[in-house]
């Protein structure tokens, strides 16, 4: 009977300190140090909520910068990648297609002129299959597509690969990650200029 009291007592106390007072400690110093970011990073436009600069959107319209494929698309709840193997045939159609689709979407001499290859990061899914950035490789080769879609003329396409580049992100710390664009915020970028 000792041991069971102690086990409750034991119990209670773990309960409180791991349920209650730690997660609001660090709800509350989040809050204090990362406010934007612990309230989800949401970016507005006139006041209205348009998203999460942390988690990508889906994009659809020809008139919008494509986020990389999402396995789960785009949904928060089941989020998660492929975890395919490189030899599995499901992996294989995805990127075929994907890659067919880029391939008749990019101007040839984006490819040709350029030597360029088609990014990766729009041939396969995410880890998360929540990714909020492209690489800016992946940005510039949606540029023609936007800009006709659109009907922008020539300075409004320069305009809009100075967005490109004044939205691209350095490596964390200058080493860590790669050159990213988010999606998100370039795509409201862009409707501003329209």
């Amino acid at each position: 009977m000792k041991t069971i009291l102690a086990s409750i007592r034991v119990l209670t106390v773990m309960t409180i300190l791991t349920g209650v007072v730690y997660p609001l400690c660090v709800t509350l110093l989040s809050k204090a140090l990362f406010a934007e970011k612990a309230g989800g990073s949401i970016v507005s436009l006139n006041g209205i909520p348009r998203g999460s600069a942390l988690v990508a959107q889906k994009f659809s319209s020809e008139k919008y910068f494509w986020p990389r494929p999402s396995a789960c698309d785009y949904s928060t709840v089941p989020s998660g990648g492929e975890n395919r193997s490189l030899a599995n045939r499901r992996l294989k159609e995805d990127y075929d297609a994907r890659m067919k689709y880029w391939q008749n979407a990019v101007p040839e001499n984006w490819i040709k002129e350029s030597k360029r290859i088609i990014p990766p990061d729009m041939l396969f899914a995410s880890a998360s299959g929540l990714d909020p950035h492209i690489s800016p490789e992946s940005a510039y080769m949606q540029l023609d597509r936007v800009a006709r879609e659109c009907f922008f003329s020539e300075k409004q396409k320069d305009q809009l690969k100075e967005l490109i580049e004044k939205r691209t992100e350095k490596p964390i710390l200058g080493f860590i990650g790669e050159r990213r664009v988010n999606v998100l915020l370039l795509n409201m970028d862009m409707d501003g200029m329209k």
